[in-house]
Formats: structure tokens, sequence, C-alpha cells
């Protein structure tokens, strides 16, 4: 059986073929993150809480590329679906160009965007300066990540998620090297700081971005002779934009989120809490990293057998996927609440960063479920060419916690622990929204075929 037909075979089987390779680079990608955090709480609780406020300025290029990537892997999937290469290398071909386009308009905005962004954050003095040093570098840097991820895209509509597993893995060990490398100033070099921390992440992505296509151009299913034959042009630019801006500006509204939160955090409480918060999501990250596969995996199969018209295999994906979530993330739960203390502890020892993190995870760690389950669903609408929907969700998740976070924490006087809370209930709602649009548009594609 062709392992690149994911229209065929063992739904099971194929979650997992993909999924856990995937996973296990995304335990790579965040392990990478963590070593960036604990070099920074080395430093000091300023040049933490200076990472914490780049944040979500990081995740606005994140979501940028996420948009490319994942709307590349849809249209690409649904092209494998129907058996149209040609279609396959034609996006491609189109999706790389529009990934270089976005680079330009970042490099070019910057100076521009990022003081404006900052000021939103609430950051000041040398919280704002290391802030800064570090995205400058990012963002100037920042074709090497989109590219990669729009290379992963193509990678993964093939069902091949071991190439991005690889580079993860060799970056984080690369990183383990070079931020104290540059942070410090080894051998002679100068000491940059949190400015370390972004050239060692830009080095590694440029080395990634060299691996990635090489992968890309060696794959099964790419056609040297397809690929030079097909041209730019804006109908393909304009499906890419129509089926990725939804994504991006989705994945967008998370940095929106995390701005509303620092204005709270700031609001009830001070740079210790934002550190505690800021290490308190790495922490979150890595409980989540076992189903973050599957979203990459439920995406694939749901796209090609969207375009072979295999509707009754996108239903069956999306219960296998929740199921493999359930299950997944009830074990890391049972690990993250009694060891909760230690793991802060680990980045950075101040008691106050210590207990604001503790607070968080304690909290949030109701809410664990839902990423996944969110995260699975708005893979299903993309797979089937609905993604603003998914944007829909995201607004949901990330404006609604202003009103929610105001009447938890000053109305009802709860403070810190009204924005926790506010977390919880905001994405139980969108998970509920996010099964209901699933639900509702699977059942007329699931009538067509009876």
């Amino acid at each position: 059986m062709n392992k690149n037909d994911l229209t065929q075979g063992s739904i099971k089987a194929a979650i997992r073929r993909i999924a856990i390779p995937s996973s296990i680079g995304f335990l790579f990608n965040t392990l990478f993150n963590v070593v960036d955090t604990f070099y920074a709480g080395q430093l000091s609780v300023t040049a933490l809480a200076g990472l914490t406020a780049a944040f979500p300025i990081f995740i606005i290029i994140i979501a940028l590329a996420s948009g490319v990537g994942t709307g590349s892997t849809a249209l690409a999937a649904i092209s494998l679906g129907k058996k149209d290469h040609h279609d396959y290398h034609k996006l491609a071909k189109n999706a790389l160009f529009f990934s270089s386009l976005i680079a330009i308009f970042l490099v070019v905005m910057m100076p521009f965007i990022l003081p404006v962004l900052f000021s939103i954050s609430g950051a000041e003095g040398a919280v704002l300066d290391a802030g800064i040093s570090y995205m400058y570098i990012i963002m100037g840097a920042a074709i090497f990540q989109i590219l990669n991820f729009t290379f992963n895209g193509l990678l993964s509509a093939q069902g091949n998620t071991k190439p991005f597993r690889n580079f993860l893995i060799i970056g984080f060990l690369l990183n383990l090297f070079l931020d104290p490398l540059f942070i410090f100033g080894w051998f002679g070099l100068p000491e940059l700081g949190t400015a370390g921390v972004a050239l060692a992440t830009v080095v590694v992505q440029a080395l990634g971005t060299l691996y990635l296509g090489w992968s890309f151009f060696r794959s099964p299913l790419f056609d040297k002779q397809h690929f030079r034959v097909v041209k730019i042009n804006q109908g393909t630019m304009k499906a890419l934009l129509k089926q990725g801006l939804p994504v991006s500006l989705s994945n967008a509204t998370i940095a929106i989120g995390i701005f509303v939160i620092q204005f709270f955090i700031y609001r009830y409480g001070n740079d210790q809490t934002l550190a505690g918060y800021g290490v308190a999501v790495r922490i979150e990250q890595i409980a989540l990293l076992p189903t973050i596969g599957l979203n990459i995996a439920t995406l694939a199969i749901a796209g090609q057998n969207y375009g072979a018209q295999l509707y009754a295999r996108i239903s069956q994906t999306y219960r296998q996927a929740i199921k493999y979530a359930v299950i997944l993330l009830s074990i890391g739960l049972l690990i993250l609440y009694p060891f909760a203390p230690q793991f802060v502890a680990f980045f950075n020892n101040d008691p106050n960063v210590i207990a604001e993190g503790v607070g968080y995870l304690r909290i949030e760690g109701l809410a664990i479920f839902t990423y996944s389950l969110i995260g699975i669903s708005t893979s299903i609408l993309q797979a089937i060419k609905k993604p603003y929907l998914g944007l829909l969700i995201g607004l949901l998740r990330q404006l609604s916690p202003i009103l929610v976070f105001y009447v938890l924490g000053d109305l009802l006087g709860l403070g810190m622990n009204g924005v926790w809370w506010g977390i919880v209930i905001v994405n139980y709602l969108a998970t509920l929204l996010a099964w209901a649009l699933v639900s509702k548009l699977l059942k007329p594609l699931l009538k067509s075929t009876l």
C-alpha cells in the first residue's frame, strides 16, 4: 500500500504514523523554547519578563508562517486526494513564492510595528529593551521560519512528518550549545544577552530551511519536470490566501489574547507575575505536546479524503483523533498537578515567580483538554475548506476575555485568579462552538454519500 495515499487503509494506523513523528518533533521544538526560557531565567527576571513580553509578537510571525503552512497542507492534500499531481506542484511553487513575499513584508514593516506592539504589551524600561533586542533579530530573519512551515506543510500533505521531526530534534541539540555561546559570549564572542537567544534561533532556522527544502525536493511525490513548468499565477495565490489567511488571523488572535492577558497581569500583578506566567505557558506546552501531532494528522487525512469525496473517513478521523487526545491529556494532567512547583522552580527559583506560575497551572490545567479539541476541530474545518470558521472560534477565544477578565477580576474581586479562571471558561465555550460547527458541516457531507 502507498503510505502517501491516506484515502485507504486503517485510519488509526494513519493517525499514528503521521502524529507520532510530528509530536516527537514538536516535543523538541518546545524543549528548544524551554532552553531559551531557562537561559533567560539564568540572566535575570528582567530578561525572562522581556522574552515573555516578546512572545505574543513572536506568535504573530508564527501565525503568518503557519497560515501558509497549514493552508498549503490542506490544499495540497486535497490535490493529492484527487490524484492531481500537476495541481500539487503548482501549489507548491506558489506557496514558496508567497512565503518569500510575507518575509519581505515583515522586514520592511519591522521598524514601524515593533514599537507599537511592545507599547500595547505594557512592557517598559529594561524589560522593553530586552524584548526589542530579541524581536529585531527574529523578524529580520523570519524568512527561514516561514519557509520551514511551508516545506513542512507540503510534506505533511503527503503524510510525511519525519523530516520536520528530524529538523526539530537536531535544532534542539544545536540550541543547547548556541544559546550560551551567544548569550554569555563563549570563546571570546561578545555577550549578547537576550539578543543571543534570537541569534541562536535564526542560525537553527536557516539550517532547517536547507534541510527541509532538500527533503521536499527529494520526496517521493516531487517531480522536477512538473515543478519546472508550473507558473506563478494569481489564481493559485488567491486560493492560498483564501485558505491560509483565516488560519493566520486565527493564530494571530492568540497574540491578541496574550496581549490581553499581559494587560491584566500588569493590572493585578507585576514583573514576577509575568515571568511566572511565561514559565507556566512553556510547561503547559510540554503537557500538550503528545496531541499536537493529532492536529497535523487530522488535517492531512481529512484533506486527502475530502479531495477523494470519502466523507465517512473524515468523520472517523475526527472521532479517533479526539479519543487519542483525551487519553494522552489525562495522563499529562496526572503528572502536571503534583509536580507543578518543581517544574516552575526549574526555570527560576524566585519564590514569587514560582507561586505565580503554580497558581496559573493549577487552574489552567482544567482547560488543557480544550486546546487539543479545538485544534482537531479546526483541522477538520481547514480540510473541508472552511478555514474562516476557525477564525470565528479564535476571535471568541481571544476577544471575549476582555469582558470576562474584567468581570471576574474587578467586579468579583478575584484579581489574577479571575484571569486564570476566565481562560478556562472561555476555552470551554470555544470548544462547544467548534464541536457544533464541525458536526453541522459533516452531516450533509455524510448524507450525500448515502
